[in-house]
């Protein structure tokens, strides 16, 4: 069997390894992984600023998808054949988050998807629903479901809301063709021209190219006609001033990322004046994640992927996402 591994902290441990097939424990199940997907968060990972505690080796990656090959004891809920994804929290069931759940996530405290054979508990997995592609189904643990609970943090999304959406990564992404398929306007920014030609490809109403328009929120407010009502903020504290800027009144922010910043100052008028509120968003629940899957099977929404690595090219898999030359989702295929 062979697997890509983080044998310490830091980039220059990733590595392709080889080793005995895994046996399922009690509670737990064998799958062959059929796809894995990258995100920024195992990128920060491997190079040893981000997570909590580890055991290396690791095998990286939090999404991924593939087909039950064999169960332990006491494991019942998936039999072999059964087609499974990978959750990201394996102990955060429903909304709200409570104290002592988000302790143990897929590819960082438990082991994650990039390896041919994976053993997991069954509470880190969910079926596959009919009508979802395998290579969908490995793209969603991570990005998909923070995309879907940044959405929904201020209340429903529908015909009557813009949404902004910072960047084309994987988040945005699958935000845009959520926010579409809810009937919602979507905004979405870019450095590149051609990224924002394939957004509006994807269903974007508006396109505005951040380094043409430095002042990109008060654009955004303008375009949307008096503000956006959701802005799915991947930038972090760096851009905060910016999105909220674009909100309009009683409009919620969705923070679930750093990419700009982890600090800055923010204008509180501002936030009081428009009555806006500020949502920490750590991906979701199980809960979300299901809810989500049943959402992109009614609409026939596939994870719009940019590139596709082997196994044996994962480390380069994890270590390309830092460029931030993508658009939507970087996938490994394994079998």
């Amino acid at each position: 069997m062979q697997c890509v591994q983080l044998a310490a902290s830091g980039l220059e441990h990733l590595a392709l390894a080889s080793g005995d097939a895994p046996e399922p424990g009690p509670g737990e199940v064998r799958v062959r992984m059929h796809s894995a997907a990258v995100n920024y968060r195992d990128y920060m990972i491997c190079a040893g600023f981000y997570g909590g505690e580890k055991q290396y080796p690791l095998i990286p990656l939090s999404d991924g998808a593939g087909v039950v090959e064999s169960a332990g004891s006491n494991a019942g809920q998936y039999r072999a054949g059964d087609r499974v994804m990978t959750v990201f929290w394996q102990d955060w069931e429903s909304q709200p988050v409570r104290p002592g759940a988000r302790t143990r996530s897929t590819g960082s405290e438990a082991p994650g998807a990039l390896t041919e054979m994976g053993v997991f508990p069954e509470s880190a997995l969910l079926p596959v629903p009919d009508g979802m592609s395998m290579e969908t189904a490995a793209s969603l643990a991570c990005a998909g479901v923070t995309a879907w609970t940044a959405l929904h943090c201020g209340g429903p999304v529908g015909p009557d809301s813009t949404v902004l959406l910072l960047g084309t990564g994987g988040v945005s992404i699958f935000a845009l063709q959520i926010a579409k398929s809810l009937g919602a306007a979507a905004v979405i920014t870019s450095s590149s021209d051609e990224k924002l030609e394939r957004a509006r490809e994807l269903g974007a109403d508006e396109t505005i190219n951040y380094r043409k328009t430095p002042e990109w929120g008060p654009e955004a407010f303008k375009r949307s006609g008096g503000g956006v009502d959701v802005v799915v903020e991947t930038g972090g504290m760096g851009t905060l001033g910016q999105s909220l800027q674009a909100l309009g009144l009683n409009g919620s922010i969705g923070v679930l990322g750093a990419l700009g910043g982890i600090s800055a100052e923010m204008n509180a008028m501002a936030l009081i004046g428009k009555c806006a509120s500020i949502h920490g968003i750590t991906v979701g629940a199980r809960e979300d994640h299901a809810a989500l899957s049943k959402h992109l099977v009614r609409h026939g929404i596939a994870a719009a992927i940019d590139r596709k690595f082997t196994l044996d090219q994962g480390p380069e898999a994890i270590r390309s996402i830092a460029r931030g030359e993508h658009f939507g989702k970087l996938l490994v295929r394994i079998a």
